[in-house]
């Protein structure tokens, strides 16, 4: 074990050197199913009267270091039941506008909302963040997520410790000066989708001792730049506290292309499903759902509520039956 870990980092930086091919050296894939239309909103993003709104902040821009010449747009959210006084747990979504656009398929500050007020997850500040970007370069959208035009290839496929530190060294410090929020990883969670659900694991694995919770979506653990290699690395290392909800469809790219060609170190299905098995026979707390999907952020519409849950599920309860402030939804509002 002590050779293949000691090997590990010229591996990996030798698979670093797959970069994704330009748009014309791309082989067309072979017809794909597509099981998008099945799958439709979950009643938790949708707004509920009575439910207090949280408040979205921002845009804020932060310079990277890590990244010299580069900076990253952010957006905090802050529920209507944060209290100063009491620390507030995190979440961190990369990708930030995609899944804080009330018109997406997550809404997580309405998904937020509601779960928040039913006490199904705790009290957390949430923050959207885009890949880093020139002052030149657009900032991504909906239809454009920046692959081509931002730094988010390098930031979020690199098997490296620069995007962790991007979040670690560079945003919380900014961000506890401004809101009370816990310093215990267990209230930490970090979540993305595609490249940005990969770069959520990156962060964890590289700094554990910060985040142990992970939501990942259609993750890229795929050849794009070594993250194939994930699976064998979980395996050989000491097992870390991370707890993590892998979601991916059978119809995600599948590396199976229309000239007959197949290649698994492309295939996000099957990656996602090593990534799965890894962590599960190393001991770690997992769970996952495979669907239909193609890759995308349909099927997010349908379970990121469940995610949530399950990754928060162990917060802290009362089981006083006394307590009934406890038993009531979570306005924000002091009790007499």
């Amino acid at each position: 074990m002590t050779t293949k870990l000691a090997l590990l980092p010229a591996l990996l930086a030798a698979a670093a050197l797959a970069q994704t091919p330009p748009p014309h050296q791309r082989k067309p894939q072979a017809p794909s199913p597509d099981g998008n239309p099945y799958y439709r909103l979950s009643v938790d993003a949708t707004p509920m009267d009575g439910v207090p709104k949280g408040e979205i902040r921002g845009p804020f821009t932060l310079p990277s270091l890590a990244y010299p010449g580069t900076q990253h747009t952010y957006w905090v959210y802050v529920p209507a039941q944060y209290d100063p006084s009491t620390p507030a747990s995190l979440m961190i979504y990369n990708d930030g506008q995609a899944f804080m656009n009330p018109d997406g398929d997550v809404r997580a500050p309405i998904v937020m909302d509601n779960l928040i007020f039913r006490r199904e997850i705790p009290v957390m500040i949430a923050v959207f963040i885009n890949p880093g970007r020139r002052p030149d370069q657009p900032e991504p959208t909906l239809t454009n997520w920046g692959d081509r035009d931002t730094n988010r290839p390098t930031e979020y496929n690199t098997l490296d410790d620069k995007y962790a530190r991007v979040i670690v060294d560079e945003l919380l410090p900014v961000l506890y000066k401004t809101y009370n929020i816990s310093k215990d990883p267990d209230a930490h969670g970090i979540g993305g989708s595609s490249s940005g659900a990969i770069a959520a694991f990156t962060v964890a694995w590289q700094r554990p001792d910060v985040f142990h919770k992970v939501l990942s979506n259609v993750g890229s653990f795929t050849n794009l730049r070594g993250g194939d290699a994930y699976p064998d690395l979980i395996r050989d290392s000491p097992k870390k506290p991370i707890r993590i909800f892998l979601v991916d469809g059978r119809n995600d790219n599948r590396a199976l292309f229309a000239d007959g060609t197949y290649d698994p170190r492309r295939d996000w299905f099957l990656q996602n499903v090593r990534m799965e098995q890894a962590l599960t026979a190393k001991g770690y707390e997992v769970n996952y759902s495979w669907g239909i999907q193609r890759h995308g952020q349909k099927m997010l519409s349908t379970v990121f509520p469940d995610m949530m849950r399950w990754l928060w599920r162990d917060y802290g309860v009362t089981t006083d039956p006394r307590d009934i402030p406890s038993r009531e939804p979570n306005t924000g509002k002091k009790q007499p």
